[in-house]
């Protein structure tokens, strides 16, 4: 009984060294290609986690030379920002911030860098909205009204298309052109949602156009 069940066990061995000559190699590769792959993805995983906490970070320490308008510390982060995390969400989000201290503190032309920067490197189509409606506040308060209407003519998400027609009427009217920016206004009241803030705004612009629009009933 023994003799016979070694030899079995020798037939199954000699069955699987034959298998292992003919296929062996294949598989070897294939579980290398596998495990590779399992390690490449791992690492991906890693990597950016990684970056992220490293772009959190940085955006951290934006946030604080903010609070303390130290502009030069800011322009130090947001230069550091951009050449190691350009294009993330964090990077957008930090000039954004940046633009607004440095155009609080007189930096015109830093803050409408720091915007453009936005508009030209965020992958995201709302946060590049948001830069332009800033960067257009920030051309029409240098008197560059021409400049502010330009920036405002560039498709956005739904949601900011009412945003960007209000700030046109406003660019319209301080260029004397009521009936032009009149046509934003009503755009941008129709657009927008029932008794949000900015609707009721949009209708003070346009009762001072002689624009009558049905007040909102209350809830």
């Amino acid at each position: 009984m023994a003799k016979h069940l070694d030899l079995e066990e020798q037939e199954q061995l000699d069955q699987i060294k034959h298998f292992w000559a003919r296929y062996g190699n294949a598989i070897t590769w294939v579980l290398i290609v596998v495990m590779g792959s399992f390690a490449a993805w791992n690492g991906w995983n890693w990597w950016q986690r990684n970056q992220g906490a490293k772009a959190a970070a940085l955006y951290e320490e934006m946030d604080t030379a903010a609070a303390a308008k130290d502009l030069e510390r800011i322009e130090r982060v947001l230069t550091d920002m951009r050449a190691d995390f350009g294009g993330t969400t964090f990077a957008a989000q930090a000039g954004l911030l940046a633009a607004k201290v440095l155009f609080e503190n007189g930096q015109t032309d830093k803050a409408r860098a720091a915007l453009q920067g936005v508009i030209d490197g965020s992958k995201d189509a709302g946060l590049q909205a948001v830069a332009r409606l800033r960067l257009a506040s920030v051309e029409l308060e240098a008197g560059q009204a021409e400049a502010a209407l330009k920036v405002l003519q560039a498709s956005a998400p739904a949601a900011f298309e009412p945003l960007l027609a209000d700030r046109r009427g406003d660019v319209l009217m301080a260029q004397g052109k009521p009936d032009e920016a009149k046509a934003q206004y009503q755009a941008a009241w129709n657009a927008l949602e029932p008794r949000s803030d900015t609707r009721r705004l949009v209708a003070i612009k346009l009762a001072a156009l002689g624009v009558a629009v049905e007040p909102e009933a209350r809830s």
